[in-house]
């Protein structure tokens, strides 16, 4: 290996052979990891000035690396620089870059730190800047469902259990249930953006430095809380990472879970909503379909988010401390879990703001299914029934009116004493969808003014949130 090919690797030095053409391109990760640019260079600037701050490094040489990467940080982001993507990695790129541009300074960069803490650091801040993105577009996708809400307090369906009728709901109280899992979703990103706020810079490879650094003005001036407290847990803990992926992968699950019900609601046998022609496609063959493919992608992309997430669990099962090449698998896992989610929240908002709602064909369904069932047993015990035998007795009514094929509420009032003496002629209003959905109206519940102040309460949510959202 040549002096210049010794030179072109942070670690030649050791090395007398050249490493194969197919090894080194094995174990590149600038194709990956050249979006942390930005970051690396972020960081670097502040361990610079660090160095230069305590001595370690003189003045000059502090502010020509300074000065130096801020050039590329501002080229790079007018795209007048391209990355090499012959180099090994970002971190390597980024110094060899500094160092042709300023001389021997630029390998004075390097002092008191490895690639291992710069690495964790570096994707500790980008993924603290993509969790403020994230949570913004699911802020959106709620706000999307409380309008849709606002607008349909009234409007019946039945909820199911089992996927069969079970009790009537308003639309505005199902879309709710979605509001607040994305409203859980936000908080486990902002409890993961909090545990990840402690700093590796300083750690070194994994057992620190000799040299005088100052850890605390670092992390601070990064945005930290603070240093890692132990050096070999600040290179080796993947654990923001991975708490990263499950909060990602809980997301998609609650985006596939909507997307089913859409998906559902949109086939002509529900005929609940309609998807806007903007997010459905057509068949090859089948001149009179309308498919709903971008719910359905979404709800397949889920998967990929949980391989990811599956895929870093395993990587890490097994490693010892400290550092090990295999973590630089986390990487593609997270970028690609980040990137799903980022695209399937910026289609699902404007998918669901366009749906048209048929609330006859709501209505319609709800009156079917016998989903007033339990309102009946709850109107005999009302009339000093115990619940058992009024659940009972309503049962004994479902299943005469199932016989003769019509609904509780076309039974006649002689039919309904044959099964207790207790019901009269307030039954009928008693088992009307409407009042069946007004009665419910316990603190969570479906009644109109129970969903009024789930709304109001969400709204002053939404309210309270940074960079407010609309609604």
């Amino acid at each position: 290996m040549s002096d210049e090919q010794k030179k072109a690797k942070l670690w030649g030095g050791r090395f007398h052979g050249q490493a194969s053409r197919a090894a080194e391109d094995f174990n590149s990760s600038i194709a990956v990891d050249q979006r942390l640019a930005a970051d690396d260079i972020r960081g670097s600037r502040s361990h610079a000035r660090m160095l230069g701050a305590r001595g370690i490094i003189s003045a000059a040489d502090a502010a020509a690396i300074d000065a130096g990467l801020s050039a590329i940080a501002a080229e790079l982001e007018a795209g007048t620089l391209a990355i090499d993507m012959e180099a090994e990695d970002i971190h390597t790129f980024i110094e060899q870059e500094l160092t042709r541009r300023i001389g021997a300074a630029g390998g004075r960069l390097h002092t008191a730190r490895s690639r291992n803490d710069q690495i964790a650091t570096d994707l500790r801040l980008y993924l603290r800047r993509e969790i403020g993105g994230l949570e913004a577009q699911l802020r959106e996708l709620i706000a999307v469902l409380l309008r849709i809400a606002e607008q349909h307090t009234l409007t019946v369906l039945p909820g199911y259990t089992h996927l069969q009728k079970a009790q009537p709901l308003s639309l505005a109280h199902h879309l709710l249930a979605y509001a607040q899992m994305l409203r859980r979703d936000c908080g486990r990103f902002a409890d993961t953006a909090a545990r990840m706020n402690s700093c590796p810079l300083g750690s070194g490879a994994l057992a620190g430095t000799p040299f005088d650094i100052d850890r605390e003005a670092t992390a601070l001036e990064l945005g930290f809380d603070l240093p890692c407290a132990n050096s070999l847990d600040g290179v080796s803990d993947r654990d923001f990472a991975l708490e990263f992926l499950a909060a990602c992968s809980i997301t998609m699950m609650h985006f596939s879970r909507l997307c089913e019900e859409l998906i559902l609601w949109n086939s002509p046998d529900f005929g609940y909503i309609s998807i806007d022609d903007a997010y459905a496609t057509g068949s090859s063959i089948m001149p009179q379909k309308k498919n709903p493919d971008m719910a359905e992608l979404i709800r397949g992309k889920t998967g990929r988010v949980y391989g990811d997430l599956l895929a870093l669990l395993t990587t890490m099962k097994g490693l010892p401390l400290a550092y090990n090449k295999d973590m630089q698998e986390d990487k593609a896992a997270v970028f690609d879990a980040l990137d799903t989610l980022k695209a399937c929240a910026g289609i699902l908002a404007p998918m669901l703001a366009t749906i048209a709602v048929d609330e006859r064909r709501m209505r319609d369904s709800a009156a079917g299914g016998f989903i007033n069932a339990t309102d009946l047993a709850d109107y005999l015990v009302g009339k000093g029934m115990p619940f058992r035998d009024a659940h009972s007795v309503s049962g004994q009514c479902v299943a005469y009116a199932e016989g003769k094929g019509c609904a509780l509420s076309e039974l006649s009032l002689d039919e309904y004493r044959r099964f207790s003496p207790l019901i009269g002629d307030d039954v009928f209003a008693a088992i009307d969808l409407a009042q069946c959905l007004s009665a419910r109206d316990s603190a969570g519940g479906p009644a109109p003014r129970a969903v009024e102040a789930a709304l109001e309460e969400l709204r002053r949510w939404l309210e309270k949130q940074p960079a407010g959202v609309k609604v």
